[in-house]
């Protein structure tokens, strides 16, 4: 039979960027980028890709020095507390994936924030209604005990080289110094410029003279720069024990509003003993395999590793490098929508229900629901979840239950060191600006991170498990991943933002890498789709605008329309010890990768 034409996606042509990309200085004194953006670095030494071109010097800089993946990767965190602060930073938590060359195995840490020891599963419920979502995530309530420093301390105790302190420079020279605004980050601050406005200390730091910041100015934040000194000093102990535990706790438990603005911003419960007993957890990856390939990544409390992994085992059967465009977005919709289905009813923080991880991921249980894909009709959303303990073919049991929402912030970044070693990093403060509540004199916003739990059942006839608890883990959908070869060594590793679309973006992502024979860049910039067992598809323009979506209505697909879906990084292992990093090429204005020593 001869071989279907396969018609690649559109996306933007650049890969003539690999021929022209320079090595990465740290970043100068005036706060200007030392560079310009790329979005794709071929080189020796080690590459980093994040979505910000600060943030990747800064771990380019350690790099060159001599430290390793885990040392730049921390390095790329801070800085990005720095440059993306209403994504990421101290005030938040993540999920943390490392290769470790030496062993040639892969290894997690789980740094997601917990509830407070008081909060119950009415934590987001008043006089028996949910309170309404817009009010809950400028509040104290839905700020969650951080797990970023934590996750930093313990994967150098583990795998680094390099004290805390040594790593935190650049990320302190920078908010001393300052970064130039770009459009990106003025956008963002008018999009929550409301909400900011409720809080002085977030209206003095992020609204410089009471306005919006100005695209081409240098912005300083001096409180951040000496809390990262005070942390490089203490250690992140000072975080959870001391005088910043006490500010953070005073801030989330009586939220500093602005009187004029007459906002009534909900008091939390967090105590100095939630920060001082707080852990992160130390745990194995979740592992699936897909055409030869091993996919190692986040296990529960993050849904990430569980619902790529089912989504991958349905699509294993069907040959998807000789399918049409339009086949293969079926079929990958169609298995997303599926695993959404099963993520909603069985996964949760695994100290508190009981997760079936393992069935989720055999290929046993995917046969059994890969059955109710056609390739001529769609299914209908939500579709009722599967018994992954007692599967049968094509039967789904119980009621189903809607997706709820996550936001759409967070950020990720890749690294790859000289030895081989490997590192994806997704962390967050969840969505776009957290809780709105800056810590005053302390230089970043909190976590809205509560919000990610269920604020009533998602069915009230099924159990939920991601209902609030006390010291109880979100369920997340933070996807950072690693790909190994037959012989346990890397392939490609990457992961994204986005919340829920982290899941589609990191699974679409991995299928035009992997099957649809596209460069890692292209991949990532290819227009995105993303079901997650909805009654319709959101797409990108690029999609939105194409012949395809005609073709898939046909099928009886639904779609809606969303500008931008996530906005991933990756590095890819080439031959004789070189590394390829790829970022966005337009999403969030173009992502940044580096290489130490660039070749052509």
């Amino acid at each position: 039979m001869d071989r279907p034409v396969v018609r690649k996606l559109a996306v933007p042509a650049v890969l003539a960027a690999v021929l022209s990309v320079g090595a990465a200085a740290p970043p100068s004194a005036g706060g200007r980028p030392a560079v310009e953006k790329e979005p794709v670095a071929v080189g020796r030494g080690g590459a980093v890709a994040s979505v910000d071109a600060d943030a990747s010097a800064a771990g380019i800089e350690v790099l060159r020095k001599g430290g390793n993946a885990v040392d730049a990767a921390v390095a790329t965190a801070a800085a990005l507390g720095v440059t993306e602060p209403y994504s990421a930073g101290v005030g938040g938590g993540g999920y943390f994936v490392y290769y470790d060359a030496r062993s040639r195995s892969v290894h997690t840490i789980d740094g997601r924030e917990t509830a407070p020891r008081t909060a119950d599963e009415n934590l987001f419920v008043e006089n028996g209604k949910a309170i309404p979502f817009a009010e809950a995530v400028s509040s104290g309530l839905s700020v969650g005990t951080p797990g970023t420093p934590a996750t930093w301390q313990a994967a150098l105790d583990r795998w680094g080289s390099e004290r805390l302190s040594t790593l935190l420079k650049p990320a302190e020279r920078l908010a001393r110094d300052g970064f130039t605004v770009d459009e990106t980050f003025r956008a963002q601050t008018a999009s929550n410029e409301t909400r900011f406005r409720y809080f002085p200390d977030t209206t003095e730091l992020f609204l410089p003279g009471g306005e919006l910041p100005v695209v081409g100015s240098t912005f300083k934040n001096p409180d951040l720069a000496r809390t990262y000194a005070e942390l490089g000093r203490k250690g992140v102990d000072a975080l959870y024990e001391g005088g910043l535990a006490e500010d953070i706790v005073d801030t989330v438990n009586e939220p500093p509003v602005d009187p004029d603005s007459r906002y009534h911003a909900r008091a939390g419960g967090l105590s100095l003993k939630d920060l001082a007993t707080y852990r992160v957890k130390r745990q194995a990856p979740t592992k699936s395999t897909y055409r030869g390939l091993d996919v190692y990544s986040m296990a529960p409390s993050s849904s990430g590793g569980t619902t790529v992994g089912q989504a991958l085992n349905m699509l294993e059967r069907t040959d998807l490098s000789k399918a049409d465009d339009a086949a293969y977005l079926h079929r990958l919709i169609e298995a997303s929508r599926i695993a959404f289905a099963d993520r909603g009813r069985w996964v949760g923080d695994p100290a508190f229900e009981d997760v079936p991880t393992k069935e989720l991921l055999s290929q046993r249980y995917a046969d059994a629901r890969e059955c109710l894909i056609k390739d001529d009709a769609v299914l209908t959303s939500p579709v009722a979840p599967g018994d992954p303990r007692n599967p049968g073919r094509c039967a789904t049991g119980g009621t189903p239950a809607p997706t709820t929402y996550e936001g759409d912030s967070t950020t990720h970044l890749t690294v790859a060191d000289k030895w081989g070693n490997v590192v994806s990093y997704t962390l967050t403060i969840e969505q776009t600006g957290g809780s709105g509540i800056t810590v005053p004199g302390r230089g970043f916003i909190l976590n809205n991170e509560l919000t990610d739990f269920s604020f009533t059942p998602a069915n009230p006839a099924v159990h939920d498990p991601n209902l609030p608890g006390p010291g109880k883990r979100p369920r997340s959908s933070m996807s950072p991943t690693i790909v190994l070869d037959g012989h346990d060594r890397p392939v490609v590793a990457l992961g994204s933002p986005g919340g829920a679309t982290i899941i589609t973006t990191v699974l679409q992502t991995l299928t035009g890498f992997v099957d649809r024979g596209l460069p890692l860049v292209d991949a990532i910039a290819a227009p995105r789709a993303s079901q997650r067992n909805q009654a319709t598809t959101e797409i990108e323009p690029g999609l939105w605008d194409s012949p395809l979506r005609g073709e898939l209505e046909a099928l009886g697909h639904g779609f809606r329309q969303n500008p931008e879906i996530g906005a991933a990084t990756g590095v890819q292992r080439l031959p004789n010890g070189k590394w390829l990093a790829a970022a966005e090429t337009v999403r969030r204005g173009g992502g940044s990768a580096m290489v130490v020593s660039p070749t052509r």
